[in-house]
């Protein structure tokens, strides 16, 4: 298969990928404490505890820096669809409060924002300040409207899109000019691509059938490794924490189980519900674990990327609190080294992570297509 071919395939299976995935739901922030002027160290660990997970997790803005004591974040748009219809505005009509203090006239409703979600505010603010109805077990009584906002994740993963369709458009344009010798961005992108189509794709998929899954991996490969990227740039328009939200490699695992489901030759399927070559009675116990097995597989995609790409994310927070929770100069050289240790493992696991799941995505896949020759002489 010629590689221009394989380009112009890898930009449709780009954007069908990405149209998939955009509807991405943002996860649920942690709550953030209000900070006091001296903290003993209990609660300067809960504090520190309380950074880490409002990091991961999403938001309705992009947090810069404290300045003066007063944060400075860049909004983004808050989509909603209320009783009313749909509403529309910015997320700095909340002044950076998450408290459920601040309530926003919009659409003729009325919402406040609280730990990271949107609710219905109430007419009367409690004796907190809060225009939110907190239950005895911290549960907010108040409904929500439908959230559809363009927040850190969203962001993050339409900006990865359009970088991935700029790298396709950039590298395909190159063979377009007539050249023989690839130069430039397409001598980095193209021993990536032959290495997916003969290294991934081929070995597990089959020379049959490879060609036609070659453009997915691609397009899975390289928007998994732009995100992960793009979350460890730790200043806008990176730091959102993709790949570390569990909706985003749930979607990517959907994917490769549609694909598993849809390309599955009879054979699979007459294996995974009346096994050959063996008695009756272990087929029927054999066909419930088989079928179970199908959605394991996606769903150890779903959890080892998102559990890798969070732990990385809390361990160099975890080092860098170190030196706030010591109060020590001396602790910060060895806090500082650590952390850029982890920071250039955390630049690796990225590519890795993103090379792992396209492989066993691969693998998924061509067991599904795989058939057996020689269970009817068992």
């Amino acid at each position: 298969m010629k590689v221009e071919t394989t380009f112009r395939n890898f930009l449709i299976s780009s954007i069908l990928s990405i149209s998939c995935i955009s509807t991405l739901h943002a996860s649920d922030p942690q709550q953030e404490h209000e900070t006091h002027e001296h903290h003993s160290v209990d609660e300067q660990e809960e504090n520190l505890n309380d950074v880490i997970m409002h990091h991961i997790f999403d938001a309705h803005d992009f947090h810069i820096l404290d300045w003066k004591g007063h944060p400075v974040s860049i909004p983004l748009p808050v989509i909603l669809y209320s009783d009313n219809g749909l509403v529309t505005f910015m997320s700095s009509a909340f002044h950076h409060d998450d408290h459920g203090h601040v309530k926003v006239e919009a659409g003729g409703q009325a919402f406040t924002r609280y730990h990271g979600k949107i609710y219905y505010a109430n007419d009367e603010a409690d004796e907190q300040g809060r225009y939110v109805t907190v239950g005895e077990n911290g549960e907010v009584l108040n409904i929500k409207p439908l959230d559809f906002s363009i927040t850190k994740n969203v962001f993050s993963l339409f900006l990865s899109a359009l970088l991935l369709i700029f790298i396709g458009f950039k590298t395909s344009s190159f063979y377009k000019s007539g050249s023989t010798a690839p130069k430039g961005l397409a001598s980095f992108i193209e021993p990536i691509i032959l290495f997916i189509r003969d290294e991934i794709a081929l070995p597990n998929i089959g020379d049959k059938y490879y060609q036609r899954f070659v453009p997915y991996l691609i397009t899975l490969f390289f928007f998994i490794w732009i995100a992960n990227m793009l979350g460890l740039v730790p200043v806008f328009p990176g730091g959102a924490n993709l790949s570390g939200n569990i909706a985003f490699t749930m979607a990517l695992a959907v994917l490769t189980l549609i694909l598993m489901i849809a390309n599955a030759s009879k054979d699979f399927w007459k294996h995974t519900f009346w096994m050959p070559g063996v008695p009756v009675p272990m087929k029927l116990l054999l066909a419930p674990i088989e079928l179970i097995g199908i959605f394991t597989k996606p769903f150890a995609l779903m959890i080892r990327l998102f559990a890798n790409m969070t732990a990385g994310h809390i361990v160099i927070l975890s080092l860098i609190g170190l030196i706030f929770i010591f109060k020590s100069v001396a602790v910060a050289p060895a806090s500082i080294l650590l952390t850029l240790f982890i920071y250039l493992i955390k630049v690796f696991i990225s590519l890795l992570q993103a090379y792992i799941f396209t492989l066993l995505s691969a693998l998924f896949i061509g067991q599904t297509m795989a058939t057996h020759e020689h269970d009817d002489h068992h």
